[in-house]
């Protein structure tokens, strides 16, 4: 990432309520084993097929951490982008997320407060069966306007 200029997200003056970003994504075994590797986290429901299908789930499922994750993502790179920090969350799971689910996510915005800088997202997520699998609001600081566009702690971004 060092040496590749990147751009900053959209500014709390550049956004405006009902803007929305939509995308989909898919769990592959790879990114259920990084997260599961990386938080030492031996649920068997998760990896399990053998105890999973003995549960009213029949099938391992993802665990919804990932699925904030992928929200997580879409205010870190989309909306607002780059330079956004999440203080709080407020989401429900109301049905699992199978592996090798797509899952399609609407965030739109629907507060802007100028005067914390802060932002209200609304969230929802939707499985190949348009059922919903994550559903609430985030709170978000978006990307704080630097003081110097020169300043040399920020030469990766412009």
């Amino acid at each position: 990432m060092l040496g590749k200029k990147r751009k900053l997200g959209k500014k709390i003056k550049d956004m405006k309520v009902g803007e929305t970003f939509t995308t989909s994504s898919t769990i592959e075994d790879r990114d259920l084993l990084m997260y599961l590797g990386l938080t030492d986290d031996a649920n068997p429901l998760y990896i399990q097929h053998d105890y999973a299908s003995q549960t009213p789930y029949k099938r391992p499922i993802v665990p919804t951490v990932m699925v904030f994750g992928m929200v997580s993502s879409i205010v870190s790179m989309h909306l607002p982008g780059p330079g956004s920090h999440i203080i709080h969350q407020e989401l429900n799971y109301p049905k699992p997320v199978y592996h090798y689910a797509e899952v399609r996510f609407n965030v739109e915005v629907t507060d802007i407060n100028n005067e914390d800088h802060l932002l209200t997202l609304h969230v929802i997520g939707y499985d190949e069966e348009g059922d919903e699998v994550v559903k609430g609001h985030l709170t978000v600081q978006p990307p704080f306007e630097p003081a110097s566009m020169n300043a040399t702690s920020l030469e990766n971004f412009y």
